[in-house]
């Protein structure tokens, strides 16, 4: 299983110098601890496992819940996508406050041949999201004792 890298737009200014998106990234996660090239969102960290029997991903999204993710599979390509939109209201005798909060990611892998896709299942509990991709029958690892004569 390959995860499939992420590409973020080219701003303007890194066109001039190189080494602007490193720099500008720095600070920016320092001062406000969020990074430009993730958006307003940061994008959870994944575990990917094997075993003898399936593949197994795991991924770290606190505070969504399981109706939040979006699961697609198309020509071996597994993607998991969050789109979340919340809006907060407040009006008081002077004033009124309406804040809108929008944030999203995408994370998508490459699946081989060997897995079967009909099975393929999802859990979210205690802020991670599990995914169980079954490996097929005929590609499962079976342990085998050779003889020696």
């Amino acid at each position: 299983m390959t995860l499939i890298k992420r590409n973020y737009p080219v701003r303007n200014f890194e066109r001039v110098n190189p080494f602007a998106p490193m720099f500008n990234d720095l600070f920016e996660t320092m001062f406000n601890g969020t990074s430009l090239s993730e958006g307003n969102f940061k994008v959870p960290a994944v575990n990917v496992l094997e075993n003898a029997e399936e593949f197994s991903i795991e991924l770290a999204a606190p505070g969504l819940s399981k109706d939040d993710f979006k699961i697609d599979l198309e020509k071996n390509t597994l993607t998991i996508s969050v789109q979340k939109e919340e809006e907060h209201k407040e009006e008081t005798k002077n004033y009124h406050r309406k804040e809108f909060s929008y944030s999203s990611f995408k994370r998508s892998f490459n699946l081989p041949e060997t897995v079967d896709v009909e099975k393929i299942g999802a859990e979210y509990k205690d802020g991670v999201l599990s995914v169980g991709i079954p490996k097929k029958a005929e590609a499962q690892l079976k342990a085998k004792q050779i003889k020696v004569s």
